[in-house]
Order: structure tokens, then C-alpha cells, then sequence
């Protein structure tokens, strides 16, 4: 069985989404995006997953976001 500790999340600068990602710990994600945009706040989006199905979620956001993958 695949462990769920992937965190799917919006990262948000004035209410703005500025990036959709994946990490095994937010509070480390939203220091390190801090230094960056040193306003913004990690909002996590559903329950913990796994690796894969949040990887597969990154990719969806990508498509929607910019109408391709990167």
C-alpha cells in the first residue's frame, strides 16, 4: 500500500494563486517559497495523498493553468 504523506497545495500572494505544487512538508515549502514572495501562504488543497496521485494533480494544474505540462 502506497503511504499518503504527499501534500497537494496553492501557494497564494494577495489572495492571488501563484503556484500549484506537491510537498512532503508545508511548513518547510512556505519558508523556502518566502524568500521569493515574502507575503505568501501555502493553502493546502484536500487531504494528504500519494506521491502519485498528487504528482498527477501538479500535472492536471499544469494543463489548466498554462494548456500544457512542463
Amino acid at each position: 500500500m502506497s503511504s499518503r504523506r504527499t501534500y497537494k497545495y496553492h501557494l497564494k500572494v494577495d489572495g492571488r494563486v501563484v503556484l500549484s505544487d506537491i510537498t512532503d512538508d508545508l511548513d518547510r515549502r512556505e519558508r523556502e517559497h518566502r524568500r521569493r514572495w515574502p507575503t505568501g501562504r501555502i493553502e493546502q488543497v484536500g487531504e494528504p495523498t500519494t506521491h502519485r496521485e498528487a504528482w498527477d494533480w501538479k500535472q492536471r494544474q499544469l494543463e489548466e493553468r498554462y494548456g500544457r505540462t512542463g
